[in-house]
């Protein structure tokens, strides 16, 4: 290697080296401005809804105006609706998933699948409201905790559709085709064979659209309304915790914004540990494949 050469390969090198530098720089400033505004949103609901934070807020009911109390029933009321849309739209979304992955991978009426649940996945969550209303609300004569559900279950579809569908795709063919050559038939494939291996990013995919209808506001407004006592019957309607913080912090009492406050930490608090164990599974299945 001649001079003038090494000089043109030291530049070269030299000039990556700052490029790297510069793109890392900037990623930090990113990750940093990141940071600061979710420890701002923290810290915010902690320090105006503190006064509310404590055993009443998980005991007792939410309370009339000037009155202390609690979001004991928004709280079950989102536990049990959210818990009815995942167990709606989990089941439905894998098997739209696996359809998708492994029979219609490369049909036409597979990427018009694809197309629709992309549209539904970005269409606006108070449009879905507005259709369960419609169907269901309408229909009944009276707001419930299954409309509420069923709302929210159109918004857990389309993340699950989506996730199992890239995650069985992810799949080495060679599984599929080492499996089928042993005379296994396709639905046990399937079941032990590719589920076993995309299991990790199914439960994230999960745990995702768990994290995004808990805050969820508007299809609850058209859907379950809301419920200032305690119920579990789901043809009621029903109280929850994203509709109570919007009543409370539109309302004129020191109380219940406080309250309004204090649940949105926990909101914020749930969503937060719900990202965090959904990056840990996928963190430890990229371990446990490496």
């Amino acid at each position: 290697m001649n001079a003038s050469t090494r000089a043109i390969s030291d530049r070269l090198y030299r000039n990556r080296r700052i490029k790297n530098a510069i793109a890392l720089g900037l990623s930090g400033v990113a990750t940093l401005f990141g940071l600061f505004w979710l420890v701002w949103i923290l810290w915010t609901t902690l320090r105006t809804g503190i006064g509310a934070i404590g055993p009443a807020l998980f005991t007792q009911m939410t309370p009339p105006p000037g009155s202390d109390g609690g979001l004991a029933n928004a709280l079950f009321g989102s536990l049990v609706m959210n818990l009815g849309a995942i167990a709606v739209g989990t089941p439905i979304g894998i098997a739209a998933g696996t359809y998708l992955a492994e029979y219609a991978r490369k049909r036409p009426i597979g990427e018009a699948i694809r197309f629709v649940n992309d549209i539904l996945l970005s269409a606006p969550s108070i449009v879905l409201g507005l259709f369960v209303y419609t169907l269901v609300v309408r229909t009944s004569g009276h707001f419930s905790g299954y409309a509420g559900a069923l709302a929210l279950a159109l918004i857990v579809l389309p993340v699950v559709v989506r996730t199992t569908d890239e995650m069985l795709q992810l799949v080495p063919s060679t599984m599929r085709e080492a499996a089928l050559s042993l005379g296994v038939p396709q639905w046990k494939v399937t079941l032990q064979v590719l589920y076993r291996s995309a299991l990790p990013g199914i439960v994230t995919g999960v745990l995702l659209a768990l994290a995004r209808i808990s805050g969820e506001t508007a299809p609850l407004l058209f859907t379950a309304l809301n419920n200032q006592y305690w119920t579990h019957d789901l043809s009621q309607p029903m109280a929850s915790v994203p509709v109570v913080i919007f009543q409370y912090a539109m309302s004129p009492y020191d109380s219940w914004h406080a309250l309004a406050w204090a649940g949105a930490f926990v909101v914020t608090l749930f969503v937060l540990l719900l990202s965090l164990l959904s990056r840990a599974i996928l963190l430890r299945n990229k371990a446990s494949h490496d």
